[in-house]
């Protein structure tokens, strides 16, 4: 609601600042202010009090096209505001001509010119009337043309300065907060491929393992066949798995080389029958873990076994980082069609040690447990501690393959 209200506003000013500006400058140019030295310039001048007002509004004319310049074109409000001054004391297109210069001169010493040189401008008729000896004026009247100066020349250069520092403060925010999330987006991408590549190598390890199994039934039963026929077909069974072999193994090459250089072994991958060593080895590092198993253990897919495993390396991994030694309980459950991981730990006791890591573990975790239909999540408990849980659904037929 409020962002909202901020934009609609925004969009205004966008669209009616300066038009409203150029009115307001248009409408000073009839209130000029009270300056006796001025008067005696403007006679010296010839310009007549029945004059002034035809001048006004020419003055008042191009006050407002000068503004509406902008910000395309600045030098015309910058130049018009002190001659608007010397011929007819007006204050506004001064005023605005010195916001601009502090608000877009660079370098600096533009800006310290245009500042002299406007208050020149506004005590030069002061003080040449004063060293004239104009009559009706006094040295103490040279205060209220230094008090002009400050309200008319200073006090906008400061306005102005103050708003380029708070534009360049939040352009930078801005471009850092764009940074940022560009870096996120780069490390979870990163985190996906990697993730995708261990998963393809734990597919790897299981496939491997299987069609090798088929390529020596093949081969047995090549050997011991008792018809030429069927011979053939276990000849034909173990030459194509040799292929296969061959194709696995040119694929996982292909992503190791992709990846940064540290290349696992491709030894077997850890399942639910490793998860003990793992709580163990949690525990040595001082924390309380517990776990706590529901409904009947059923022989599951390899690569599911050792996808819930890594749910729960992860979460152990960030109870260590985030919680120190937060007491934490895993729990598996065998459902008829499904098995669900949950891994929830109390709130820290204390602040915990910080400690490296990538930030990427939870969007590995999800990419993971999305590849094979699963649901994941991770939230925080309203207690202060935090509950990752991950299901993955087990189809019949998988069972059946794995029994």
């Amino acid at each position: 609601m409020e962002t909202a209200l901020r934009q609609r506003l925004r969009d205004a000013v966008d669209r009616w600042g300066l038009k409203v500006l150029a009115a307001v400058v248009a409408a000073g140019a009839f209130i000029p202010i009270d300056g006796r030295p001025i008067d005696y310039m403007q006679a010296k001048l010839g310009i007549t009090p029945d004059s002034v007002p035809a001048l006004s509004a020419v003055a008042a004319v191009i006050s407002a096209v000068t503004v509406l310049m902008l910000p395309r074109k600045r030098w015309p409000v910058v130049s018009f505001g002190p001659a608007a001054w010397i011929l007819l004391s007006v204050w506004m297109p001064l005023s605005v001509g010195s916001y601009v210069v502090a608000r877009n001169a660079r370098p600096q010493l533009r800006l310290i010119w245009y500042v002299v040189g406007a208050s020149a401008v506004v005590i030069l008729p002061m003080t040449t009337g004063v060293a004239i000896g104009m009559p009706g004026l006094a040295r103490d009247d040279l205060l209220s043309s230094l008090g002009s100066v400050v309200v008319f020349v200073w006090l906008p250069a400061v306005l102005g300065l103050w708003s380029r520092a708070r534009s360049e403060v939040i352009e930078g925010l801005q471009e850092r907060a764009a940074q940022l999330e560009r870096e996120q987006a780069a490390r979870a991408e990163q985190a996906r491929i990697q993730e995708r590549a261990r998963i393809a190598r734990d597919m790897h390890d299981v496939v491997a393992h299987r069609v090798s199994l088929m390529v020596l039934h093949a081969g047995a039963l090549e050997v011991n066949a008792k018809d030429a026929d069927t011979a053939a077909a276990a000849e034909l069974i173990r030459t194509t798995g040799r292929e296969a072999l061959g194709q696995l193994r040119d694929v996982i090459g292909v992503l190791k080389s992709a990846g940064d250089g540290d290349e696992p072994a491709l030894g077997p991958q850890p399942t639910l029958v490793d998860l003990d060593r793992l709580l163990d080895q949690t525990r040595a590092a001082g924390i309380t873990v517990r776990r706590h198993d529901a409904g009947t253990p059923k022989r599951l897919p390899t690569l599911l076994e050792h996808a819930a495993y890594r749910v729960v390396q992860e979460a152990l991994t960030n109870v260590h980082k985030h919680a120190g030694t937060a007491h934490t309980e895993v729990a598996v459950h065998y459902h008829d069609a499904d098995l669900e991981i949950t891994v929830s730990n109390t709130a820290p006791a204390g602040p915990a040690e910080a400690l490296p890591g990538s930030g990427m573990g939870l969007v590995g975790l999800r990419e993971r447990v999305e590849l094979l239909d699963g649901v994941f999540a991770a939230d925080p408990r309203p207690d202060g501690g935090f509950t990752v849980s991950a299901r993955f659904p087990v189809s019949e037929p998988a069972l059946e393959d794995h029994a």
